[in-house]
Parts: structure tokens; C-alpha cells; sequence
């Protein structure tokens, strides 16, 4: 399949240069027809593809003649230079294959920021004006984009009118964008109800606008309003409690390093205001899987404001999700010299990295040593610790944070139901099921419709032989609550199971091996059944198809060994 795919992109590239004006490489026709100039090419696409910016760099920059007629190839190799961090490169390559006839987003992008960074405003609104003409992935952000670095251009004229009235011209699909923007430019040019636009950013119900209480806290900061800004991040932190900004600000606030959150922002610099246009349109195509797209705006956005390093965590995350662990992890080591709470998240992140590449047993003593750093941990950093704690099999650490989380936590938060059962799973992996069973149940006082733990209690009542008509009931609810669910199913095949309804058990646990075909309980619950109801040949052809998965634990392999021989019997 591998070399399929090499072969597919061998023959488009070469109808592309087919397509192509042959004038173009009259001149040099024998050096772009080689078979090393095509492979050149060909090593960049793939390598652009497999996210390996720096090797595509190296392939791609040895065919720059492309430039002069193949916009794909220049689309790829200016944001192949922007991922690079090599900003000179890419203005001097956009500036390079620029012209008045021929729109391109990303050379127009380019060079209205450098000539806006260089003061040169009527050039750099001569490109953000062609950037809504390009229409070339149909996305309405180039409009926004567009009228949106013009009337920051204006503003960085100091031309007060024509940056509002280009701002107005934005378009209300881009609502959220818009208010955003109002607080930014009001606080640029000291309007006196700055703060008032602030407020009705955060106050709006319509969106989450929590991270923008630190945009007014900085704002109060550079008023010199300590107390105010002070007031703020509490209050907010209160309102939400799972906002790394919000949280280390208040650590920074609490330990008087003002001067810190002060320098991450400045709404008096042009380049800080335009850093958070682009830093939000990453954020938008993270939240879409694409990644190459976000990390594109988002060194964009970091260029321009290096100072706001709380940002690279979003870069960070892509890059994590993109499977580039040793980039990752280099960035997440660098934000941890932030602060605290930054160095918390960032230290569970590497930890989940080590995880993947040296497996699962990865010991977390050194994830608890920087935990003990955080200044005030909250029930959610609580929660977090046992849930690593326990994917980690680390049962008895993670009963003891989990208990921490439910003593810190408010009472009636919504999370409370969540702790309980994932406190109470990790009593039963322990075998103490007199706190495992109070723990599940208390979950289910409060929130009695989750399906999960519905059917982990039902489920460890039938293996108990206790409570079975209850847990029938308990998983019929499961069921209907959540559709097509194979750990469900299997439950409530094993529950009819129990009560010898074999008939019933044959026909949700035949649609849970259909649904989860490679599980080794629910392929022996389906075999146990089969030969209840004589159907020997399949019961044993299912128990020797669960000895050859992978998966299959040893001790329910010793049990199966005897099944094969002897079959279904009691106390086995």
C-alpha cells in the first residue's frame, strides 16, 4: 500500500509539470526533468505529509524553480519555512514570487505583517486588503483576517476612525471575534470604558469567555489597580476552576509577581493585540484535528508576542497528538519554568509521553514530587493525580487522592459523582468491595442514569451472586441508556446468564462478541452459553479463538484449558 501511495504521487507530480508552461523550463529542462530533481520534490511531499517539517525543508528548498508557476508547491514551502520558525526565509520567499496578477493567502500574510512590524503601513494594508480575495479553501476566517489586521494597521497609524471604521466592517458571523476585538482596540487607545468592554466580553453568556478575565486583570495591572485585578482572578477562579492561565495568574497575584502577567500582554502594543487574532484561529483548528494548520497560526502568533509562553502549550498538545513526542516534550520542558501550575500540567504531560514510550508501568514518583510544588492544589489537580495513578494500576495511591479530591471539592459540584465511582473502581481492584460498593452506590444516588456506573456495580453483584434481579433491572436501564455499548451488552447477557435464561444470554452476548470481537471475557461468556444450550462444536471453537488473543490474561487461559475438556462446570 506504501508504495501504491509513492507510486500515485509520482505520476500527479508528473502531470503537474506536464500542465505547466514548458517555456518555464526551457532553459534548464534537463535539470527539472532529472530524476533527482523529482525525487527531491516527491521526498518533500512525504515528508510534509508524515509532519517531518524539517526534512520536507530540506527537499522542497532544492527545487525552488516550482515558484514561478506551481502555487501548491509555494503554499507548502512558505508554511513548511513559518513551522520552521525561519520568519526571514519566509518574507524573503513570499516578497520573492509576489505579484500584483497573482493572489496567494499566505505571501499576501507574510508580507503585510513584515511591513506592519517595519512601520510601513500603507504597504501592509495594500496585502491584508487582498487577503478576502483569495477564496481558496472556501474558509470565511481570510475575510475576517483581512479587515481585521487593517483596522490594526490603522490603529498602529494612530488612526483612531479608520480603525473602527474597518472593524465595523467585520461581519457579525464573526461575533465572538468581534467583541474580543472591541475590548482589545478600546484598551489601545485608553477609551475610558475600556473596562466596561472587558466586562461585557466576560459577562456574555453566549460563549466562554473565561480566558479573557486575564486579559482584564492585565489591563488593571497596567492601570495600577492591584486590588482590582487581584479581585478578578479570584472571582473567576471560583467561576472556573480548569483554566491554566486563570490559575497561575492567581498564584503569580497571591505571591505579588504582578510584574509577571504584565509581561506576558501589552493591549498598547500593536504586535500583542494581532498575536491574539492568530492565537485563536489555532486554537479553532486544533479543535478541528488539524493540526498543521494550527501550529501555522500559532507560530505566527508566537513570533509576534514570545513573551506570552503560556501559548506554546497549544503547541505542545498538536504536536503531541501529531506523534511528535521528542518536539513535544522539549516544549513542555520549557514551559515548566513558567510557574507552578504550568510546571504541573506540563510535568503530567511528559509523564503521559514517557508513558507511551517506555509503556504503561512508567512510575510516577517524579509526577508527584512536582505536584507537591503547586501551591494550592485543587480538587481537580487531585482528580488528576489518582487518575493517573490508577491507569497506572497504582490502586491504593489513587484511592488516596481521589479521597482528597472529594475533601477539597465544593459541595454539589457536578464532578463529585465521577470521583465517587472512580474511587469506588479502585476499591475493587483492591478486593475491598465494602467501600468499592458504598463508593458506586453514593455515585448513584446522586447522578442514577450513568450507564457505566450502572454496570460496573450490576456487573460485580452478578460475579458475586448476589443482588442478581436488582442487577438485571440496573443493566436493562444500562442498555436503554446507552445504545450498542459491548461491556454493557455482555453484562446484561451474563445477568441472564446467571439466572439460567440461556436463550435470553445467547442473544445480547452473540451481539457483544459482534461488537467487541477481539475480547476475551466476552468471547468466554459467549462459549460458556453456547454449550448451556449444547452447542458444544461452537462453546469450544470460541474458548480456543480466546487462548490464541493476544489479550487474554493467564488465568483465564488455565480456565479455558479445562473448558475444552470437561466444559461448563460449576465452581470451575
Amino acid at each position: 500500500m506504501k508504495y501504491l501511495n509513492k507510486k500515485i504521487y509520482f505520476i500527479l507530480f508528473v502531470i503537474t509539470f506536464l500542465l505547466v508552461n514548458t517555456s518555464t523550463f526551457s532553459k534548464n529542462n534537463e535539470n527539472m526533468y532529472s530524476q533527482k530533481y523529482i525525487s527531491n520534490y516527491l521526498s518533500g511531499i512525504i515528508s510534509l505529509k508524515n509532519n517531518n517539517n524539517a526534512a520536507a525543508f530540506k527537499y522542497l528548498k532544492k527545487v525552488k524553480p516550482l515558484k514561478k508557476n506551481h502555487n501548491n508547491f509555494n503554499i507548502e514551502f512558505i508554511q513548511t519555512l513559518v513551522l520552521l520558525d525561519k520568519f526571514e526565509d519566509a518574507f524573503e520567499f513570499s516578497n520573492d514570487i509576489w505579484s500584483e496578477d497573482r493572489l496567494l493567502f499566505e505571501a499576501d500574510l507574510l508580507l503585510g505583517l513584515k511591513y506592519l512590524i517595519n512601520q510601513k503601513h500603507s504597504q501592509a494594508i495594500k496585502h491584508f486588503k487582498r487577503l478576502d480575495k483569495t477564496n481558496r479553501y472556501n474558509l470565511p476566517i481570510e475575510s475576517f483576517l483581512s479587515k481585521a489586521l487593517s483596522a490594526w494597521t490603522y490603529a498602529a497609524e494612530g488612526n483612531e476612525k479608520d480603525s473602527f471604521d474597518e472593524f465595523n466592517k467585520i461581519s457579525d458571523r464573526y461575533r465572538n471575534l468581534k467583541l474580543i476585538q472591541k475590548s482589545f482596540l478600546q484598551c489601545y487607545f485608553d477609551f475610558p470604558d475600556a473596562r466596561s468592554a472587558f466586562d461585557e466580553l466576560i459577562e456574555d453568556k453566549n460563549y466562554n469567555f473565561t480566558r479573557y478575565n486575564f486579559f482584564l486583570a492585565n489591563y488593571l495591572l497596567s492601570k495600577e489597580k492591584k486590588e482590582e485585578a487581584k479581585k478578578v482572578i479570584i472571582r473567576a477562579r471560583k467561576e472556573n476552576n480548569t483554566n491554566l492561565l486563570l490559575e497561575q495568574s492567581e498564584n503569580f497575584i497571591l505571591n505579588k509577581n504582578e510584574a509577571k502577567i504584565e509581561n506576558f500582554f501589552d493591549c498598547k502594543k500593536t504586535k500583542d493585540n494581532i498575536a491574539e487574532i492568530f492565537y485563536i484561529i489555532a486554537t479553532l483548528y486544533s479543535s478541528e484535528n488539524e493540526y498543521k494548520l494550527s501550529n501555522f497560526y500559532l507560530k505566527i502568533s508566537l513570533f509576534l508576542n514570545n513573551n506570552f509562553s503560556t501559548n506554546e502549550m497549544l503547541l505542545a498538545e498538536n504536536l503531541f497528538y501529531q506523534k511528535k513526542y521528542k518536539e513535544s516534550k522539549k516544549i513542555y520542558k520549557s514551559i515548566k519554568l513558567i510557574g507552578p501550575t504550568y510546571s504541573w500540567h506540563a510535568s503530567k504531560s511528559l509523564a503521559m509521553i514517557l508513558s507511551k514510550e517506555q509503556g504503561e508501568k512508567y512510575s510516577p514518583s517524579d509526577l508527584e514530587k512536582e505536584f507537591k510544588l503547586l501551591f494550592n492544589p485543587n480538587s481537580q489537580d487531585y482528580y488528576e493525580l489518582a487518575n493517573f495513578y490508577k491507569n497506572r494500576d497504582y490502586f491504593e495511591e489513587s484511592i488516596k487522592y481521589y479521597s482528597l479530591a472529594l475533601k477539597n471539592i465544593e459541595k454539589g459540584h457536578s464532578s463529585i459523582p465521577k470521583i465517587l465511582h472512580n474511587r469506588g473502581t479502585s476499591y475493587e481492584r483492591i478486593d475491598d468491595w465494602t467501600n468499592a460498593e458504598k463508593d458506586l452506590k453514593d455515585s448513584l444516588k446522586i447522578s442514577p442514569d450513568a450507564p457505566h456506573v450502572l454496570n460496573y456495580l450490576a456487573y460485580s453483584w452478578i460475579e458475586k451472586k448476589i443482588n442478581i434481579n436488582e442487577a438485571l433491572e440496573m443493566l436493562k436501564k444500562a442498555n436503554s441508556l446507552k445504545r450498542n455499548n459491548g461491556y454493557i451488552i455482555d453484562s446484561l447477557g451474563w445477568a441472564y446468564f446467571s439466572i439460567s435464561n440461556y436463550i435470553e444470554a445467547e442473544k445480547y452476548l452473540q451481539k457483544a462478541v459482534e461488537l467487541m470481537p477481539l475480547d476475551p471475557v466476552i468471547n468466554d461468556h459467549y462459549a460458556d452459553t453456547l454449550w448451556m444450550l449444547k452447542k458444544n462444536i461452537q462453546a469450544r471453537y470460541l474458548w480456543t479463538h480466546v487462548l490464541n488473543l493476544k489479550t487474554t490474561e493467564k488465568k483465564l487461559k488455565d480456565k479455558i484449558k479445562k473448558k475444552i475438556i470437561y466444559g461448563v462446570i460449576k465452581n470451575l
